[in-house]
């Protein structure tokens, strides 16, 4: 295996790893407005992330950041050809930073209320944006003989990859039903184990025929096997929502995640952007990738912080491990139960 194979695995591993994390807090987010019934819920539903979210993105910037120096040519495609849709997640991310810092500096009701409609808004357009994004790499776009697209943002909005954003919405939005559960107490962490089910559902239909699709179009023996995971960890995952094991069901519904979004890359393996106008004009692993010296020392740089990002961000979990409920929240409970928080 050639060091640009390597970094292709490294790349998905990254994404993977955004998607599993950023996830459940897109899903947080989106559930934050039809989940929680008063001003305390939408609280503790934004606290379960609130220590966790920013570090979360750190898989994003890397990613990026990994794909401008490790294959140029494919982020320079990418992000030229899908400008519209990759600023509008950008735009999302940073307003939905700020609402999580700025809700809580006044107590209007009307300053919060603002702040999380905002947070509801910039969760639900980047899991579908995603999706969709993700789907046209796969699918393959308009690249020419330049490596330069030249497809309109319409034709990113065809039926394969508006199911794909259905896709990711839907799983996005089980992923942070469970993780509520998982993390939540009372009232609210049984409303979450159900609208886990009613998502789950819908991510099961829309799910099967969006990876059948794939499969079908550009999958191969890998992708397939992939499938057959993400299909049974979803399953799996219903399942143990469903008798209140909600441990193994986050564990169950990351590896849909995990699972799927390997298949979209083992699908994709050698392209990196196909091209529907030529074959031969497709970006690939060899003809889009930076040099051997690059890929060897962005090889030792990984090698050394990969790590201790993964360890820290692991302490951080173990730390804010506990569940909440509205009892934890100031104003809301006992001066008593609020000193054993």
């Amino acid at each position: 295996m050639q060091l640009h194979d390597v970094w292709f695995v490294l790349i998905a591993v990254l994404w993977i790893g955004y998607f599993f994390l950023e996830g459940f807090d897109f899903g947080i987010g989106i559930l934050s407005k039809p989940l929680a019934r008063n001003t305390a819920e939408r609280r503790v539903l934004i606290n379960t992330i609130g220590p966790v979210w920013d570090g979360n993105e750190v898989w994003l910037l890397t990613a990026g950041g990994a794909t401008f120096a490790a294959f140029p040519d494919w982020y320079a495609t990418l992000f030229s050809g899908f400008y519209i849709p990759l600023l509008i997640i950008l735009v999302c991310l940073i307003i939905r930073g700020v609402a999580f810092e700025y809700r809580a500096k006044r107590d209007g009701v009307r300053w919060q209320r603002n702040w999380e409609e905002a947070i509801f808004w910039t969760s639900l357009l980047p899991a579908f944006l995603w999706g969709v994004a993700f789907a046209n790499i796969v699918r393959g776009v308009d690249i020419d003989a330049h490596k330069n697209y030249v497809g309109t943002f319409w034709d990113l909005l065809n039926p394969y990859a508006l199911l794909g954003g259905l896709v990711t919405l839907t799983l996005f939005t089980f992923h942070g039903a469970v993780f509520a559960a998982l993390k939540t107490v009372g009232e609210i962490r049984e409303r979450a184990r159900k609208a886990a089910l009613q998502a789950g559902l819908a991510t099961a239909v829309l799910a099967l025929v969006f990876l059948i699709w794939t499969q079908a179009d550009s999958g191969n023996g890998r992708s397939l096997v992939a499938l057959v995971i993400a299909v049974l960890a979803l399953l799996g995952a219903l399942a143990a929502n469903q008798v209140g094991r909600e441990g193994w069901a986050f564990v169950l519904s990351g590896a849909t995640i995990v699972a799927a979004v390997a298949m979209l890359f083992l699908s994709l393996f050698p392209n990196v952007m196909p091209s529907t106008l030529n074959a031969a004009w497709s970006l690939t692993v060899s003809n889009a990738s930076s040099a051997s010296y690059t890929l060897r020392l962005m090889t030792i740089v990984a090698a050394v912080f990969t790590p201790l990002v993964l360890l820290y961000q692991g302490w951080t979990y173990w730390v804010f491990r506990k569940r909440i409920g509205v009892q934890h929240i100031p104003g809301h409970a006992p001066a008593a139960e609020l000193e054993q928080v």
